[in-house]
């Protein structure tokens, strides 16, 4: 019974076939006008021949010929397409709620494929890439989602070039715009930043401090073995104080002047 039916199925395409032919003949050369289309560099033409898809693939660029009544074409852009994917709700791992969205750049790999295996290739890609970018996001922490973009961007374009094989579409590119926080996380961290950046500027005053302490220390030592070198920090003393412009008269006394008091004082002790 199939047999017979694709018999028959194929008396018609041919006998349409030759009906058409035959108009053409009769009323060229104006007919050739409705038989020669022309395709872009940048296109290919998906032709059908009574519902069924003519063999020898897309055509183009340049001309082709169609059969007029019973060939229909589809013309296909193989520039590549971009495309926003709309701000996602996702809860990362770690039960934060975050607002993402992306760019996803493609193109068409296989005219033939993309017209006959899926309805809206465009459409079908746009809805496959939100349900790719919560499915990826949703596996990551927080810390992960901001410091690991361009990890995961390469992860969502690996996914969704293999979905979208089938439908002779190549995903060349997926990037992560912006992540937005609620406006309590975004406090939260601030103050967190905020706190560290303190803790660290107090424990580089210390480390500073302590430093000083250590060079004080030194220069007491030296300076303690050394009578000479306590008699010239003296002198550079009462230099530094002498160019200074003021009204303070300073009446220097000898060393051995202060020693011998100090002596002395010790004595009647």
């Amino acid at each position: 019974m199939n047999s017979r039916v694709s018999d028959g199925t194929n008396v018609c395409s041919v006998l349409l076939t030759f009906i058409s032919l035959l108009i053409i003949y009769l009323t060229c050369p104006f007919s050739l006008f409705c038989c020669i289309k022309i395709v872009q560099e940048y296109e290919r033409a998906v032709i059908f021949r009574l519902g069924r898809l003519v063999e020898g693939g897309a055509k183009g660029p340049g001309l082709f010929f169609i059969i007029p009544c019973i060939d229909t074409y589809c013309k296909v852009d193989l520039r590549t397409v971009s495309f926003d994917v709309p701000p996602q709700e996702i809860l990362s791992k770690d039960s934060v709620t975050v607002a993402v969205d992306a760019v996803v750049y493609y193109r068409i790999s296989n005219a033939t494929i993309c017209i006959t295996n899926v309805e809206d290739y465009g459409h079908s890609t746009r809805l496959l890439a939100a349900t790719t970018l919560r499915n990826v996001l949703g596996t990551k922490n927080l810390s992960e989602i901001l410091s690991e973009r361009e990890s995961i961007s390469h992860v969502m374009q690996a996914s969704l070039d293999e979905a979208t094989d089938s439908w002779g579409v190549k995903v060349e590119r997926v990037e992560i715009k912006d992540v937005r926080l609620p406006v309590q996380l975004q406090r939260a961290m601030a103050a967190e930043a905020e706190a560290a950046r303190e803790a660290r500027a107090k424990v580089i005053a210390a480390e500073g401090e302590q430093k000083a302490a250590r060079s004080l220390k030194e220069a007491a030592e030296v300076i303690a073995e050394s009578p000479s070198a306590l008699q010239l920090r003296y002198l550079q003393t009462l230099t530094s104080i002498a160019a200074e412009k003021n009204s303070t008269i300073v009446f220097p006394l000898p060393l051995e002047l202060m020693r011998g008091l100090m002596h002395w004082q010790h004595e009647d002790e």
